[in-house]
């Protein structure tokens, strides 16, 4: 199959798609002193990716060195790093000085500032400005490392072998070449990810699978919320927190509660036993459970967890928005009055209903009753897990909990 990113509007390129075509590209322009406008690179499927190449900037004083600019693309997917520059700085090393990089004896291993130079024997992958440095256990790459993932490093080894001089009888490259991949804007897009939350500092992590991004389909955000399972685990963290996103963690954070005090945070707030899963709440359960979560405690606003109740797992308000029919469910067994019930039904927000409930003495009641629900349905899926529910309203107040002692 082949993939052509100058015509295809629907389909993007992964930030890793963007580092191997630069890579190729420099590459092929020091081997052949030739400037591409596109490349041709392959990915772990076999699959073709034809890549634009925005510039490459050639380096007067050294004929060895040249950098190159792509332009990310992700299609109709949404994607922070759409329309941002990856700078690709590209060093073909001759017999006579990649001897240089066979030993790094001054390095110190325990320095989060040190830099796996080796990749393989041959190809050197480095990040640069706006590249994220990994600083906790848990991810694919190790701590002191940039954060270019396994498959974007494959991609760019794989296609850069194919370039390099081979010795006629062993067919082992003769040369190295020197990979550094730089996102000029990386620290400030970082902001907008998990990135510092998963202990990746100053910038962006490089990422792809494939290297193509699919419009309309997650995939590629809800797997960036699993190494936050991975970092916990990392600290045998076995317990932990599920958030939908920013208010759950910055709540909880605050909670005096016995059962999320005392149980997550009495020796400090530690961030790592809070995980968001976004909208994502089946899949990130199902990752929890296939990798030894053993408690779990969600938490967070009433518009989110009670669609849980419902056995709704996605609760994106565009997938489904069930919340005043499950909270009139709940609340009309306590209320006669049946204008007030379709109030509720046809409120506009969550916060209006809590007011109802909380005018009439049973907004405590209907969250904890909708508390147990959620328990019962989530140890009924995911049953090796033990689970709890504390709900909030919008300012942090606890509307009702169900913790299973």
């Amino acid at each position: 199959m082949k993939y052509d990113f100058r015509a295809e509007k629907s389909l993007g390129y992964t930030t890793g798609s963007c580092a191997c075509a630069g890579a190729y590209s420099g590459l092929y322009y020091l081997k052949n002193g030739e400037i591409l406008d596109f490349v041709e690179i392959e990915n772990p499927n076999g699959e073709i990716l034809i890549i634009p190449i925005e510039k490459i900037i050639i380096d007067s004083k050294n004929a060895n060195s040249v950098k190159v600019v792509v332009k990310k693309f992700s299609g109709e997917d949404i994607d922070v790093t759409n329309g941002e520059f990856i700078e690709i700085d590209v060093k073909l090393l001759k017999n006579d000085d990649s001897d240089k990089f066979d030993k790094f004896d001054n390095l110190k291993k325990d320095d989060v500032s040190t830099i796996k130079e080796y990749e393989n024997e041959f190809i050197i992958i480095n990040g640069g400005k706006g590249v994220g440095l990994v600083t906790k256990e848990g991810l694919q790459i190790q701590v002191g490392d940039y954060a270019i993932n396994p498959k974007p490093r494959e991609m760019i080894i794989e296609n850069c072998l194919k370039l390099l001089e081979k010795d006629e009888k062993s067919q082992k490259p003769v040369e190295k070449v020197k990979v550094t991949v730089s996102v000029p804007n990386g620290l400030e897009l970082a902001k907008k990810t998990l990135n510092p939350k998963l202990g990746i500092i100053d910038g962006i992590s490089i990422l792809g699978t494939t290297g193509i991004v699919r419009p309309m389909s997650n995939d590629a955000y809800k797997n960036s919320l699993v190494p936050q399972i991975d970092v916990a685990l990392s600290k045998n963290y076995k317990r932990v927190i599920f958030v939908a996103g920013n208010i759950g963690t910055k709540y909880a954070k605050k909670d005096t509660d016995v059962n999320i005090y005392d149980k997550y945070f009495k020796n400090g707030f530690e961030e790592d036993k809070v995980i968001e899963v976004s909208n994502f709440w089946d899949f990130m359960l199902d990752k929890a459970l296939e990798k030894g979560i053993e408690e779990i405690t969600i938490y967070g606003h009433s518009g989110k967890i009670v669609k849980l109740a419902g056995g709704i797992y996605n609760t994106h308000s565009k997938v489904s928005d069930a919340r005043n029919e499950i909270l009139t469910a709940y609340s009309a067994q306590y209320i006669e009055d049946k204008s007030l019930i379709r109030k509720i039904l046809y409120a506009n927000t969550t916060e209006e209903i809590n007011g109802y409930l909380k005018e009439i003495g049973i907004l405590e009641t209907v969250y904890t009753e909708i508390c147990k629900r959620v328990v019962e349905r989530l140890e009924y899926r995911w049953d090796k897990i033990k689970f709890n529910c504390h709900i909030i309203g919008m300012k942090g107040e606890k509307l009702g909990k169900f913790d299973k002692n």
